[in-house]
């Protein structure tokens, strides 16, 4: 019988190339975005290439209640959700007190509270299966503070932080969870948070989000509750556990300051 993937985030980056993973595998879809016209781009090849089913989801999780509204759908539908992808998710560039607390409140919504509504959703009903698999998709930005994007760092410290203790409770009820954690990642995630000038992306030959994709899928069927993508990555994650905190907040604002 096929298994069913949830997928925000699934009109572009990690999201479309995760989307394009699950359905090589045979699994049926749901995709949720914001960009109807993307999705139902991507439904129609995947349908036609892979022989799944696709079902199209148009919504702003931003928004408060949009989680809710998206489980209402597939629960109205019967649709088994057996993998979770929280890949939905934006940035901000700038210093905090000169930022927009609108566009801020709303990266809090997205990154932070609807991932952690449709955890709790959707967790019961695997829970009540035994059966089922989640993947938050966090950052290498969630190993240490970050100056000039203060408010993303801070999102994703959570989700990494929310999956690992998530993980632990539900590790012997047949689910597991994964936190994946890229780092600067070749995507429209740069433009939207205005990453192009800074020295953490520029000129720099980065990692496609297909990669990305193909590693968190394959972690996540693992059942592996921290992934990090790339041995730099790990490297620098790992570092931060014996570096004064001082110092790796001085030298991530260097790696953030534009070029």
């Amino acid at each position: 019988m096929k298994k069913t993937a949830l997928i925000t985030g699934a009109s572009s980056g990690i999201g479309y190339e995760l989307a394009k993973v699950h359905a090589s595998k045979g699994d049926n879809l749901v995709l949720v975005a914001r960009r109807k016209d993307k999705l139902e781009a991507l439904k129609t090849e995947l349908e036609k290439t892979h022989n799944i089913t696709v079902m199209v989801i148009e919504k702003d999780l931003s928004i408060t209640d949009a989680a809710q509204e998206v489980y209402n759908e597939t629960s109205a539908l019967n649709i088994t959700i057996d993998y979770l992808i929280n890949n939905a998710g934006f940035g901000d560039y700038g210093k905090y007190h000169e930022s927009n607390w609108d566009k801020q409140a709303m990266m809090i919504q997205l990154n932070v509270t609807a991932l952690t509504q449709l955890c709790k959703l959707y967790l019961n009903d695997m829970i009540e299966r035994e059966s089922g698999k989640i993947m938050n998709v966090a950052s290498t930005a969630a190993f240490q503070s970050g100056p000039l994007m203060s408010i993303y760092y801070a999102t994703k410290s959570f989700v990494l932080h929310f999956s690992e203790a998530i993980a632990n409770e539900v590790k012997d009820k047949g689910i597991t969870v994964t936190a994946l954690c890229p780092g600067a990642t070749e995507s429209e995630f740069v433009d939207v948070a205005d990453l192009g000038e800074s020295k953490l992306f520029k000129g720099k030959k980065l990692p496609t989000s297909k990669a990305v994709a193909e590693y968190g899928y394959k972690a996540m069927m693992k059942g592996k509750v921290v992934a990090i993508h790339g041995f730099m990555n790990k490297v620098m994650a790992t570092s931060v556990r014996f570096t004064p905190r001082a110092l790796v907040v001085k030298v991530t604002r260097m790696i953030q300051d534009k070029a």
